[in-house]
């Protein structure tokens, strides 16, 4: 016998980035002080421009790869997921 989806969401709730991240954050301090976009320039000629599929970012890489260092996680999929 088929039964309802069960539960039912009856209303939207919205939240951001903004409301989830204490002001305070290491992270929040760290984007306050560091720009990281002195490595566009320094990786840009280890990306091929027509060939292939499209690279990461390498600011977002070397940004994902920090909050592992800084938060002592050691795999790469467990970053993607607390990502």
């Amino acid at each position: 016998m088929l039964k309802p989806p069960s539960p039912k969401q009856h209303a939207l709730e919205m939240v951001t980035l903004e409301e989830l991240v204490p002001s305070d954050h290491l992270l929040r301090k760290i984007a306050r002080h560091v720009d990281f976009e002195f490595i566009r320039p320094a990786t840009q000629q280890l990306y091929s421009a027509d060939n292939g599929r499209p690279a990461v970012d390498s600011v977002m890489l070397f940004k994902m790869l920090f909050i592992g260092y800084l938060f002592g996680v050691r795999s790469e999929r467990q970053l993607i997921r607390e990502i």
